[in-house]
């Protein structure tokens, strides 16, 4: 072997190991000893600063402490601002409450001033009768009693009382002429001055007249139902077990109150830090919130308590409380913010509700999937749409809806839905399973694209907003409403079988754009197995009968953390429990958008898709909003059977019947087979055969055919089409 040449690298190194051993015994033993600090040539001063030399004895108190120097209301102009508004409005708040209560408060200083009249008169009145003689004058007239032949005491006697005499002349006459000047004064004065010299002579003597309990001004805010102070804060801890018990209730250990107890909204705030030496942990606290709020005398449901993490300064024993003076979810819903916005971005966190103090909470979605559970009529539907509603205002994104009750709620998802399924019948379940195989099979082309795409368009192998628009690529809203039906119609292998479409899509499909959004009233291992539930990212949760029924929508062990949904009554509609995260979760009073407002949602997503060609799917057939687009009208039962028979050729009466009924019972509730037909014959249809046989059954029903004949045939192609139309001169009788 040729060495290399100069101009050329070396291709590796030749050690000699018994150099290395050599190198290895002489080497200096290793030291666990804190070197010193390196000292300077010539005398110098050591390297480094002062204050981080180990030979500095003045290290620590030249250390500058790492706290703020303003208050945390003084360190943004925001907040300055702020708060000066807060007492600008406070200000204006009580000078017209008590402006109000202005003759109120002159008729109680009148009658407090006549009260300090009386008692002034009965103080001055020992000096206006000169009692500082009265009693010489008493003493004398018993010694003269006793001794009536004593001249001398009988002149003292009489020398003393002319003495008390002259002095109550004086005494009164000085009185009564001041009072007259003063009266003379006040009749003569202007009016203006008469004020002012009345209400100089009225507020002593009000004053004077003031009693122990007397409260002039009435209470502008009303009375605390809630008292807090650090004792009673001790002594509801020791009550529940979490501090131990000295020799008396003073002696024993005590929390630390880093902040508070204060006075924050309608409620009271501390943050506290658990004593060391007891063993005991935030955790602990928070397991028992229902002891602490008995012992303050209140429903646990006013008792909000947090752990404060180490990002925010705290620590294992440190815990955030407030506590309400009542129940903050009583109030009124807030209304959401998305019913008057004209586009969103699903990009964004979603509006959600507030939090018991009044903050705003808001979601993010992307990446997420989200579980919905609890009883029904608690809002459970109306919570889970906020999330849908979000996505509609963003044309980028295409919605998969499945609607296992097959009502009214989901109705308006047919203008803007790629794929809408609604009720949980045979065909309705065929199509919901053809549904998760096309979005399995678009996934599965998504992440093929990344692969292929460079880092610099597809850096972490996830969506972008510049892959959306570029590959027309939208986010997928995936949304199921009454899961449990669902499940409850299928046998045990489509069942197990539909749960691993659902898991893949909810574990593999977050970054490939997917968003899945289920709802379930049942969170049972039958009607939601664990296996897709413990996969979901976002939770939330309304009224529930027990814990374990929160835990299993919320998670497993979150109601001993505090996130318990059964603490929720009857009265908390549109209020839920929301886990985001292992240890972040909330109870939330959520936005209100009613049907009406989700319904007209719905129309402005569609014509958002319009402007960028992102109308596809089902909601390309849409023969309702074709006609609206043509100027045309459609009868209304005409358009809810199609509506109704979206999956099924043809369908027996009976059934069309019960399908329109549980899609609108408003409507459709009192009607009977003969009305159907009666209604169906005005609007156009003409049915080909009045015998349906399905399944061997031949009864009397429609087939889907009749119906499309009679709606005008430039709406079917626009729906095909999704072109404008233009009504032609003779329309249909269904026009």
């Amino acid at each position: 072997m040729t060495d290399p040449s100069p101009e050329e690298p070396a291709m590796g190194t030749v050690h000699h190991l018994d150099d290395h051993r050599a190198a290895r015994d002489t080497a200096p033993p290793v030291s666990l000893d804190k070197p010193a600090a390196p000292k300077a040539p010539n005398g110098a001063e050591p390297v480094g600063e002062a204050v981080d030399r180990a030979d500095n004895p003045l290290a620590d108190w030249l250390t500058a402490p790492d706290a703020p120097v303003l208050p945390a209301w003084a360190r943004s102009g925001a907040s300055i601002k702020a708060n000066v508004t807060a007492l600008g409005r406070l200000t204006w708040w009580h000078t017209r409450y008590h402006g109000l209560r202005t003759p109120k408060y002159l008729m109680k200083a009148v009658l407090l001033a006549c009260r300090g009249f009386y008692r002034a008169g009965v103080g001055i009145w020992p000096t206006l009768s000169a009692q500082d003689h009265s009693a010489t004058v008493r003493a004398l007239k018993a010694q003269t009693r006793a001794r009536p032949e004593d001249v001398e005491l009988a002149a003292r006697h009489q020398a003393a009382h002319a003495a008390r005499t002259q002095t109550r002349r004086w005494r009164f006459g000085i009185a009564a002429t001041a009072v007259a000047a003063a009266a003379t004064g006040v009749a003569l004065a202007d009016p203006v001055l008469q004020v002012g010299m009345s209400a100089a002579v009225i507020a002593p003597l009000a004053y004077l007249g003031r009693g122990k309990e007397t409260q002039f001004l009435d209470q502008g805010a009303p009375p605390l139902k809630v008292d807090m102070s650090a004792q009673q804060l001790n002594d509801a801890l020791r009550a529940a077990g979490l501090l131990k018990s000295g020799k008396g209730d003073e002696d024993g250990p005590k929390v630390s109150c880093v902040m508070g107890p204060v006075r924050d909204g309608r409620g009271w705030a501390v943050v506290f830090d658990l004593p060391r030496g007891g063993g005991k942990t935030a955790s602990d606290v928070l397991a028992k919130r229902e002891v602490i709020a008995q012992e303050l005398g209140v429903d646990e449901i006013q008792v909000i308590m947090s752990r404060v993490r180490a990002a925010k300064g705290g620590n294992a024993g440190r815990v955030s409380m407030w506590v309400a003076d009542d129940d903050p979810y009583l109030a009124s819903p807030t209304p959401s913010p998305l019913a008057k916005m004209e586009r969103f971005s699903i990009w964004d966190a979603v509006p959600f509700g507030q939090d018991a103090r009044g903050n705003r909470i808001s979601v993010p979605v992307i990446w997420q999937s989200m579980f919905f559970g609890g009883l029904p009529r608690r809002g459970k539907t109306f919570t889970q749409r906020l999330m849908t509603a979000a996505g509609l205002l963003d044309p980028w994104v295409r919605h998969y809806v499945a609607d296992f009750k097959g009502g009214q709620d989901w109705m308006g998802m047919r203008h803007v839905a790629h794929r809408l399924v609604l009720g949980a019948e045979e065909d309705a379940i065929e199509a919901f399973k053809a549904m998760l195989k096309e979005l399995l099979a678009e996934m599965e082309r998504r992440f093929a694209l990344f692969r292929g795409l460079p880092t610099s368009i597809c850096p972490e192998g996830k969506l972008t907003p510049q892959i959306t628009e570029k590959y027309q690529l939208p986010f997928i809203f995936l949304t199921v409403d009454e899961l449990q039906e669902a499940f409850l119609a299928m046998d045990d292998k489509e069942r197990e079988e539909v749960v691993d479409d659902l898991g893949r899509i909810a574990r593999r499909g977050p970054a490939a754009g997917f968003i899945s959004n289920y709802a379930s009233q049942r969170p049972d291992a039958k009607s939601v197995p664990t296996k897709l539930r413990e996969i979901i990212t976002i939770r939330c949760c309304t009224q529930v009968t027990d814990k374990t029924s929160s835990d299993m929508v919320l998670g497993s062990g979150k109601a001993a953390m505090g996130a318990d949904a059964s603490l929720l009554s009857e009265e908390h509609k549109g209020v839920t429990v929301l886990v985001t995260g292992p240890a972040s979760y909330a109870t939330v009073k959520n936005d209100l958008l009613t049907t009406t407002e989700f319904n007209a949602l719905c129309l402005k997503g569609r014509a958002l898709r319009e402007a960028v060609g992102q109308i596809s799917g089902d909601a390309a057939g849409d023969v309702t909003a074709a006609a609206n687009q043509a100027g045309l009208t459609i009868a209304p039962v005409l358009s809810d059977c199609l509506d109704v028979m979206r999956h099924s050729d043809r369908l027996h009466s009976v059934d069309l019947l019960d399908r329109l009924v549980n899609a609108d019972e408003d409507r459709y509730g009192d009607w009977d087979l003969e009305r159907l037909a009666r209604e169906l014959e005005d609007a156009g249809v003409k049915r080909t055969t009045k015998q349906v046989n399905i399944k061997g059954k031949n009864l009397a029903g429609y087939r889907r055919s009749d119906l499309e004949a009679a709606v005008p045939e430039e709406l079917l192609l626009a729906a095909r089409n999704t072109g404008p139309v233009e009504p032609s001169p003779s329309t249909n009788p269904a026009s």
